[in-house]
């Protein structure tokens, strides 16, 4: 059966100008990337096969329609933690990760309220985890509460709560995200890796672009992945009539991936 991304954009990925966002500098991704397609695909069978473990369960998404989970108060909380990556230049993969912990954390633990400081000493543990797993230099937990943040938590209060955000993790912080899959799928795409540089960035922009929205997480990182590496093919007059289906021949059980998604 064949299997239509139409559906995948529209629901996905945000109407913005591309023509913003081109010129915008973005962070590298991390060498969590899959480099090489020649020795690539082993891993990205381990990837596939390993993140169903790495997101929110099936029924995340409906807590915030039947209101058990403020929507808006998640969306604010991870507008603050794209800020924080910007205002120190945080990988992409950071603030990825930083989003994912939250929402993994809130799947499994109830906080006391919804929205107010309990989210925000939340944002605040998981953007400094993920900077910790990822970035060469971090700010002290002092600074790194920095844009608008409203509430100001003591270092031994933020590091309480990052005790508790890995003990609920299960000390799972290696996750696999869509910058697992991305270069890999942009090189399936481009073999040539003429242009795999373009769409490595235009994804990128893709994935933080839409990371806000709670809907975004209806989709695994491979599917994900794929999606946004096909939107960039847009930009590229070549690849500008590729056929979606294609992106199924990328990686062994993306097929399966994509129809558990229900796209």
């Amino acid at each position: 059966m064949s299997v239509s991304y139409s559906d995948c954009f529209s629901d996905l990925l945000c109407r913005e100008d591309s023509g913003s966002l081109l010129g915008d500098q973005l962070p590298e991704c991390s060498s969590s990337d899959v480099e090489s397609p020649a020795d690539a695909e082993e891993s990205i069978a381990g990837f596939i096969e390993g993140e169903r473990d790495f997101v929110p369960g099936i029924d995340y998404v409906e807590r915030f329609q039947s209101q058990p989970l403020d929507a808006s108060a998640r969306q604010d909380s991870v507008a603050w933690i794209l800020k924080v990556q910007a205002y120190f230049g945080f990988q992409a993969l950071t603030s990825y990760l930083a989003v994912n912990y939250f929402d993994r954390f809130l799947y499994s633990r109830r906080l006391p309220q919804n929205s107010g400081w309990p989210l925000q000493l939340l944002a605040v543990a998981c953007i400094s985890l993920a900077a910790k797993m990822e970035e060469l230099l971090v700010p002290s937990l002092l600074d790194i509460q920095v844009e608008g943040a409203k509430y100001v938590f003591e270092p031994r209060t933020i590091r309480r709560m990052e005790l508790v955000v890995l003990s609920v993790l299960d000390w799972r912080l290696r996750s696999v995200t869509p910058f697992s899959f991305i270069s890999h799928f942009a090189y399936k795409l481009d073999s040539t890796g003429a242009y795999t540089g373009f769409l490595i960035s235009r994804a990128t922009q893709i994935v933080l672009s839409n990371i806000q929205e709670s809907s975004f997480l209806e989709y695994w990182p491979s599917c994900i992945a794929a999606a946004t590496i096909l939107c960039a093919s847009h930009d590229i007059p070549c690849f500008s009539l590729v056929n979606p289906e294609l992106a199924e021949s990328w990686c062994e059980g993306l097929n399966k991936v994509i129809k558990e998604c229900k796209l």
